[in-house]
């Protein structure tokens, strides 16, 4: 449909393309329904444009479909290649509006003046949607049909908006109380999080720039050029590098609900930030390389078969010790970002591991450590392991859930 063959359709008087909007409905819920539908339907839209959009309806208020349709439009989408998806999720999830920007026409046309449509001539509305009708049957492109938001459909499942609440609700669910199907939802929404290495400074590096530190040997060595005369000031400036990022995840039965979910957060650690991942148990194994290539799926599964010991027994302290007197003491752990994810159960005296963690905080830039079940309610470091291991640790965060997940990657990307 192009903007030639809609141009006598009048969006002031049209009921399908100017509806009001339910005041009833959940604002939030709707918006995070509607990015999820983006999502799923191939779109990726960040949680962060999801939220602009509330703030958005919040801030201007609108009373029609059509302001909700492009108030989405311009803090949603930054490829204009989406649009036609864009068009055919909002009909679906708004009903009541439908290829909206084939009705204005020119897809990058601002929406038509506001006004409020005459309440005193129905008559007229209904011939304008009768008209609409008639006008998208013989182009070919019906209106699509189903539940309206909230509503069920033929199979007895409700639309999108109705389970975006659902869905937020999820995402602050124990990982551990998750039926197989949720698990499965989290780790689409665990793979989509980034982690970011914190940045350190590095060696000086040559700046062009005025007002620098001047950088006295090049500025000499110039100068031999010119007679000893420093005509030309060479000036310097410090540089950045990632920190680098150490990952050891404990695959002990008592950490099975929540291991495959961290060799996730593993697993984009290592493809994203270079990090050096670990699993343990009653050993220690190495898993970059197993999840650094492949499928995800394949390339867990792969890293679970390089660890014989998971789902045994515990031994944090010897596991550490493996690590320190190897990986870390020949650089890996030297300045960085070390996460240890673990319950903190110790099978062996817990004074080994106090010893463990106090080196490893003498190595690292800094120490955090992970424990799914500092989110249970009257938690207290009470075991061995727990008790001997928080001095020497910077960070102390739960992680039982995926927006703990979320708040632990923060953590790890806090600048230094």
């Amino acid at each position: 449909m192009t903007g030639d063959s809609t141009a006598d359709i009048d969006p002031e008087v049209d009921p399908a393309i100017d509806t009001g909007i339910d005041t009833g409905i959940d604002t939030a819920s709707a918006c995070a329904a509607f990015g999820a539908a983006l999502t799923a339907a191939g779109v990726d839209v960040p949680a962060d444009r999801v939220v602009w959009w509330a703030q958005a309806i919040a801030t201007t208020g609108p009373t029609r479909v059509r302001e909700l349709y492009w108030l989405g439009r311009v803090t949603l989408l930054d490829n204009a290649g989406a649009l036609p998806v864009y068009d055919a999720v909002f009909g679906q999830v708004f009903r009541g509006l439908v290829d909206v920007a084939d009705q204005w026409g020119e897809a990058n046309q601002p929406p038509p003046r506001k006004t409020e449509p005459d309440a005193a001539q129905p008559d007229q509305r209904e011939r304008g949607a009768a008209e609409q009708e008639r006008a998208d049957g013989e182009q070919g492109s019906p209106r699509p049909t189903g539940p309206r938001s909230g509503e069920a459909d033929d199979t007895g499942r409700p639309s999108v908006p109705a389970t975006a609440s659902e869905l937020e609700l999820l995402r602050e669910k124990d990982f551990a109380h998750c039926s197989a199907e949720e698990l499965a939802e989290l780790a689409d929404l665990i793979d989509r999080m980034k982690v970011v290495a914190p940045r350190r400074p590095s060696r000086w590096v040559a700046d062009r720039s005025s007002g620098r530190s001047v950088d006295l040997r090049r500025t000499l060595r110039t100068a031999c050029r010119t007679g000893g005369d420093p005509i030309n000031w060479a000036h310097r400036r410090r540089g950045s590098t990632p920190r680098p990022i150490v990952l050891l995840a404990d695959v002990s039965g008592s950490m099975q609900p929540y291991a495959r979910i961290y060799l996730r957060v593993l697993q984009g650690a290592v493809i994203g930030a270079r990090a050096q991942a670990y699993v343990f148990a009653t050993r220690l194994t190495k898993v970059s390389g197993a999840l650094a290539t492949g499928r995800r799926e394949e390339a867990i599964a792969r890293a679970l078969a390089h660890a014989p010991d998971t789902a045994g027994g515990t031994r944090i302290g010897e596991a550490l010790k493996t690590f320190l007197d190897t990986d870390g003491r020949r650089g890996v752990a030297r300045g960085a970002v070390v996460v240890v994810v673990s319950d903190g159960w110790e099978r062996v005296d817990p004074s080994l591991l106090g010893e463990q963690m106090a080196r490893l905080s003498r190595l690292a830039y800094r120490v955090i450590w992970v424990n799914p079940r500092k989110a249970a309610p009257g938690f207290a470091p009470l075991t061995g392991g727990m008790a001997a291991a928080l001095p020497h640790v910077d960070a102390f965060v739960a992680g039982h859930s995926a927006s703990a997940v979320a708040e632990l990657l923060d953590v790890i990307a806090a600048p230094t």
